[in-house]
């Protein structure tokens, strides 16, 4: 078994750290310990087994995370719940089929959920000695409720119906409806339910123009902890299965590896083309560290993930969306996978990340993996 070294710490950081890895099963090894005097130890390396530093990565990197449930997310083999959005629209339906498959390929439950909002809460609300609600305002939201769950009702039986007729294979589901903004209501169902996945459903890239702002897909790519996978209204469900040739972003540091781990876990079985497309961070790389970068990640991942096949590709971050177009037109990808870090509302606004980007312009069903 060969051991490389995560990383360097004074002594009780490298204790902590390898309390951490323990608890999740790595096994660790400190190196350079002054055994009479361990609390004055620096430079003390913590090692592990090469074939655990994936997940090692991702427990370092999130130790925030790892703890309760909210840790199947960065495991994907651990937790087996599906999270599917639906607005009953034909593209969530189409989303939906999407995810019945991936479900039932990987022995894994689905959780249905529709948002509404309260008229109550966008109106005129009317203060007394006792905090009141217009009659006719109650009686709106009482029929929204209604309509709500009816809807969510006759969108269930519809799938049961698919399932029993054999149009879609089975698989175990539950329902929910709740009040909120369709986004926040999204993710914290996400943070609650901790999702192996969550599912989306897209319009084709021609009418997503009219959804530029306010995307909720959008909102919750960007927020949201878990992975999601974008499906377009114009992409057959069981292209979504296995693909075959996968276009990876990649910004040439020890995130890529965590992102295509969980890329790998999601597919385990799948003998895919990956084209890594590296987009360094502006001023971190010359062309010439940005190259070296690049070879050294794909042959990490050759030896590390067999089942793929790996080749790199650099493009240029001012022009990435546009090169992408290029690239689709020339290989035609069954995937996009987006590594995504969380920023803050004000930089989207000026700065819309990647994914954001790609949701917009690209008919190609998109794996966003928070990192």
């Amino acid at each position: 078994m060969r051991l490389i070294t995560l990383a360097i710490h004074t002594y009780d950081r490298a204790v902590a750290v390898r309390m951490l890895l323990e608890a999740e099963g790595i096994p660790v090894t400190l190196q350079n310990v002054n055994l009479e005097q361990p609390e004055v130890s620096s430079g003390v390396r913590v090692r592990i087994p090469e074939h655990d530093l994936p997940l090692a990565l991702r427990i370092v990197e999130n130790p925030d995370i790892f703890s309760g449930a909210v840790a199947n997310a960065c495991t994907p083999t651990s937790h087996r719940t599906i999270l599917v959005p639906t607005d009953f629209s034909e593209y969530s339906l189409n989303a939906a089929r999407a995810a019945i498959r991936l479900a039932a390929a990987r022995k894994a439950d689905l959780a249905f959920i529709h948002a509404y909002i309260d008229p109550r809460m966008s109106g005129s609300v009317q203060l007394s000695d006792n905090l009141t609600y217009d009659v006719a305002e109650t009686e709106a939201t009482e029929h929204l409720i209604a309509a709500a769950n009816g809807q969510m009702a006759k969108f269930a039986e519809s799938l049961r119906a698919m399932m029993k007729s054999g149009e879609l294979p089975m698989a175990r589901f539950s329902t929910d409806v709740v009040e909120g903004v369709p986004e926040e209501a999204i993710i914290n169902s996400a943070k609650e339910k901790a999702p192996y996945l969550v599912v989306m459903g897209t319009r084709a890239a021609e009418r997503k123009e009219k959804d530029l702002i306010g995307s909720v897909t959008a909102e919750v790519l960007d927020d949201c902890r878990f992975s999601v996978l974008t499906v377009p209204e114009v992409v057959r469900p069981d292209d979504c299965q296995s693909p075959r040739s996968i276009l990876f972003f990649s910004n040439l540091d020890q995130e890529d590896i965590i992102a295509m781990d969980t890329l790998y876990r999601y597919f385990p079985e799948s003998h895919s083309n990956v084209t890594i497309v590296h987009v360094p961070l502006r001023n971190r790389f010359t062309d010439r560290t940005a190259g070296r970068s690049a070879l050294a990640l794909s042959e990490y991942c050759r030896k590390t993930f067999s089942h793929f096949t790996f080749k790199s590709v650099p493009v240029t971050p001012k022009n990435a969306v546009q090169e992408l177009e290029k690239l689709q037109s020339e290989h035609s990808y069954d995937l996009i996978v987006v590594p995504n870090r969380r920023r803050n509302a004000l930089v989207r606004m000026f700065s819309p990340t990647l994914a954001h980007r790609i949701l917009f312009q690209a008919d190609v069903p998109m794996l966003v993996i928070p990192v």
